[in-house]
């Protein structure tokens, strides 16, 4: 039975917001008059069908604001993004102060449950009383989801909403407690203030809004990760089958050579001998992951440790990978049914001189100066310069998937576009720059899958921006992050950290398996315990290793450590239940569970962490998904022992883990009887 069958809320309500105008959530200002939704607007046009709503409005005689919205009646879920476009024949008046949601959400007793973002806040959870106070959220570095994050929990009355702001650039939301009900107050592109050009066209953030009934946290939790696994998640392919876990391996640290992150110690003659012993010992990947550095400087010299400050050529270093070495290798991957996926930081660009002699780039693109470039890609002919050399990499060296990544905040660099517009045209411009380059960038996933979807390569993109920093509700429509975070390339207790916070909203992506005191170190020794493994559960499984430079590697430890996660990997994208409060990424004195539950197969999985200064040597792990009058077998997959117990015992009196070592765990398989 699905969350939505149990689901009676008020999704009517939030149908009606956006159909009726008038009640339309947003506030903005033009040419000075203050609006609040869209009722004193002539409609020229709407059309409307099942699902969705679409209706264009007249602002004056040049400046039409249209609403495209999408309902879902399975659950509930209501989204819509604003568009205002100047279709006249000279510069509108001012547009400012978009507030893309303003709504008070009715209910005593407001909570308001989430996340922050990646970098310094590593996910962590919050849940904040809103009679005690507002909440505000700011995001200033034009990578949305580091720092802060646009989801949101939002418990009202006896139900809730879970919000999203699909928007990769800036944003703010604040939350409100008013008499009756909380205010809340977003907007996407921050200070916004222009006057739109004839033919311009801008956007707001998209807005995803989805109500449940009740204030059950697990609830609210899996109704999101269903909704989003079935509505929201990229297909696998063109055919539109959907994506299931997969394996993702590293060569660079099996080359022998200095590297100093991504994959630039990477040559023609390094990849054979590793694939080679992954075969033997029977450890084949589902993708060969390279990553920064295997492209020369714009100068044409090859890279040897400056990947980051080398980028913008995207064509193969032909000193590393002579010839066509390079699309061989990506054949012999292919011939063993394993698919290569290839880095890129298209928004930034280094040494812009030799990026303008050699290979065609224009000067005026490049936005900063030093070794943080912005690269201009909310300009059409910038877009396609930079898209096409994307895709003629991809297709002459046989490429399966786009990684895309960005090492800096580009917000810094916008507001110089702004400027030199508003110099030249003597008009208020601000925030065009960065609506243009965040639609840009959208523009330019979207095309590179539609190339990928036309050649039997993979439709969906890995988001990556120093790690978890692109991770809007509306780049998940086109990607997901096989790495949620570079300081997921750490500890374990940094991991399970991130696990009980993260999985609630993006229920698809990875982390690495590995554990070390800084993120660029490689593992030693034996390899990943089955402790680390274990806390890396995940739908994609990251692993890179020394395959044949490590002569102490356990390939035993490796084979049950990936074979123990083939066999769980279908229960990972279902509903999920963090059984133990949240702690930080230090703190190492408790014990850690997560439970995943798939009702309709009546199996589920319970993971249980003693972590490394855990005093107690047991935990009891109370199962409120389990049903009252059915009987379970549980069974631990260290001792084989099958325990039996009723639903009712397990919800009540919970199944006990007794581990007599720290940094120990258990993986206990479920099943209905």
């Amino acid at each position: 039975m699905s969350k939505r069958s149990l689901n009676l809320a008020g999704e009517k309500e939030l149908y009606a917001l956006v159909t009726d105008p008038a009640s339309v959530p947003v506030s903005f200002l033009y040419g000075g008059k203050a609006y609040r939704g869209l009722g004193e607007l002539p409609i020229i046009r709407k059309e409307a069908s099942d699902h969705t709503f679409k209706a264009v409005f007249a602002l004056d005689e040049a400046v039409e604001l249209t609403i495209d919205a999408a309902f879902n009646r399975e659950y509930g879920e209501v989204e819509y993004t604003l568009y205002f476009e100047n279709v006249g024949d000279k510069p509108s008046y001012v547009l400012e102060k978009v507030v893309v949601l303003d709504h008070q959400f009715m209910g005593d007793s407001p909570i308001l449950r989430g996340c922050l973002g990646d970098h310094e806040n590593y996910y962590a959870a919050y849940e904040h009383d809103l009679l005690w106070g507002d909440k505000y959220f700011r995001s200033t570095g034009g990578r949305a989801t580091h720092i802060v994050f646009p989801y949101f929990d939002l418990v009202h009355g006896d139900g809730g909403t879970l919000i999203a702001l699909g928007w990769a650039g800036t944003w703010d939301a604040m939350f409100a407690h008013h008499d009756g009900g909380t205010t809340l107050r977003a907007s996407t592109d921050l200070d916004f203030r222009a006057s739109l050009l004839p033919g311009e066209k801008v956007r707001s953030g998209l807005v995803v809004m989805l109500p449940y009934k009740g204030r059950d946290a697990d609830f609210a939790t899996n109704l999101w990760r269903e909704w989003f696994m079935k509505y929201n998640l990229p297909k696998k392919n063109a055919a539109g089958d959907p994506l299931e876990p997969f394996s993702t391996a590293f060569f660079a640290n099996d080359t022998g050579l200095p590297n100093s992150d991504g994959s630039i110690s990477e040559r023609s003659f390094t990849w054979k001998p590793s694939l080679e012993k992954l075969i033997k010992e029977d450890m084949l990947p589902d993708f060969r992951w390279f990553d920064a550095g295997w492209y020369p400087d714009p100068a044409g010299n090859t890279v040897e440790t400056d990947w980051w400050g080398t980028v913008g050529v995207w064509e193969i270093d032909h000193e590393k990978w002579p010839g066509d070495s390079f699309r061989e290798s990506c054949d012999a991957f292919h011939d063993l049914g394993i698919r290569t996926l290839v880095w890129f930081e298209p928004e930034r660009v280094t040494h812009v001189d030799d990026l303008v002699k050699n290979h065609g780039y224009k000067r005026e693109w490049a936005l900063g100066e030093g070794r943080v470039i912005t690269n201009n890609i909310g300009d059409p002919e910038c877009l396609k310069w930079t898209t096409d050399r994307i895709i003629r990499m991809l297709d002459e060296n046989h490429v399966d998937m786009f990684r895309e990544d960005n090492n800096s905040d580009p917000a810094g660099s916008w507001p110089m576009l702004d400027k030199k517009e508003e110099e030249s045209l003597g008009l208020p411009r601000r925030g065009i720059a960065e609506n243009k380059c965040i639609c840009g960038h959208y523009a330019m996933w979207d095309t590179i899958i539609k190339y990928c979807g036309e050649n039997g390569k993979c439709t969906f993109v890995d988001s990556c921006a120093s790690g978890g920093g692109r991770n809007d509700i509306e780049s998940m429509r086109r990607a997901f992050p096989l790495m949620r975070s570079d300081y997921d390339r750490t500890t374990s207790a940094m991991r399970l950290s991130q696990t009980s916070s993260f999985c609630k909203w993006i229920p698809f992506h990875g982390s690495t398996i590995k554990e070390t005191a800084t993120q660029l170190e490689a593992s030693t020794g034996a390899g990943s315990s089955p402790y680390v493994t274990r806390a890396s559960f995940l739908p994609i499984y990251n692993y890179g290793e020394a395959y044949i430079h490590n002569p102490d590697l356990d390939y035993d430890l490796m084979r049950r450590n990936y074979n123990e996660w083939k066999s769980v990997r279908h229960l990972l994208t279902r509903d999920f239940y963090a059984l133990t409060p949240w702690h930080h990424e230090n703190s190492r004195t408790s014990w850690t569970a997560f439970a995943y539950d798939a009702p309709e197969r009546g199996e589920s999985l319970l993971l249980v962490f003693r972590m490394e200064e855990a005093e107690a040597e047991s935990y009891t792990a109370k199962l409120k998904f389990a049903e009252d009058d059915k009987t379970y077998l549980l069974t631990d997959a260290d001792t084989g022992k099958v325990t039996k117990m009723s639903g009712k015992a397990l919800k009540e009196q919970g199944y006990t883990v007794s581990l007599k070592e720290k940094k120990t765990s258990a993986l206990i398989r479920i099943k209905k009887a």
